[in-house]
């Protein structure tokens, strides 16, 4: 399965960040799945990607053409993708993507995981959509779409296909891997 992890090209503040997303790579990449991502080196996305490659896995990077240009693309990928801007990249993840994961990052990841949310929950997307809520990251987003719920803005039916994980196993057992 192609797994479209969105993730901040920051390092953090918080080591345990580091120690989750390599964990996570080096899982993608001896499960025998193949990574998708943003292909940049920097922060997150590069111990992502490196880890996913040193396990003997697929990263095939979607990288916006100024992004490259900048330097900021990791070299080693097994496949890349280069396109016009933010919006064509995207489209792109989502096109490469069976299943996506929200790895903590910043507003770039928050707008990328909140498209597909809203997909699953209008039905034009089947595929597992999951926020990896590491140390309690996305407590208050969980909240507000209870809330959403709450309000009548929102159902049940609708968040159906969202999914919070506080760990590595718990999205394995969402992709039943």
């Amino acid at each position: 399965m192609n797994i479209t992890v969105y993730l901040g090209a920051n390092e953090g503040n918080d080591p345990r960040l580091a120690q989750a997303v390599r964990e996570l790579g080096r899982w993608i990449g001896e499960s025998g799945n193949a990574l998708i991502y943003g292909g940049s080196a920097c922060g997150l996305m590069g111990e992502l990607a490196k880890s996913v490659l040193d396990a003997g896995g697929k990263a095939t990077g979607v990288e916006p053409q100024f992004f490259v240009d900048q330097g900021l693309l990791y070299d080693d990928l097994t496949e890349l993708f280069v396109t016009k801007d933010m919006t064509e990249r995207k489209a792109k993840m989502i096109e490469l993507g069976d299943a996506f994961i929200a790895f903590p990052g910043g507003t770039g990841t928050l707008e990328e995981i909140a498209e597909i949310m809203s997909k699953v929950s209008l039905k034009q997307l089947d595929a597992p959509c999951i926020l990896y809520n590491l140390n309690g990251y996305y407590d208050s987003l969980k909240a507000l779409l209870d809330h959403m719920i709450a309000m009548g803005l929102s159902s049940p039916e609708r968040q159906q296909g969202i999914s919070f994980a506080d760990n590595l196993a718990e999205i394995k057992t969402i992709l039943q891997a």
